[in-house]
């Protein structure tokens, strides 16, 4: 169990740090979501997804 103090500083950190936070929940999310729930059609769909991703990223170098 954490301390107070821990605990503190850890809600200190979330509340500066909420951008970065937001980043590695989803990111989170989603590792799990592969790896665990999706099926093939969902995973067609997640490379569709990344590749116009990337590709969107690429034109706007």
């Amino acid at each position: 169990m954490a301390s107070k103090a821990q605990l503190k500083a850890a809600e200190k950190w979330a509340e500066k740090n909420k951008d970065k936070r937001k980043v590695i929940t989803y990111r989170s999310y989603t590792k799990k979501f592969i790896n665990e729930l999706a099926d093939e059609k969902d995973l067609d769909k997640i490379i569709e997804m990344v590749n116009l991703r990337k590709q969107s990223m690429q034109k706007g170098d």
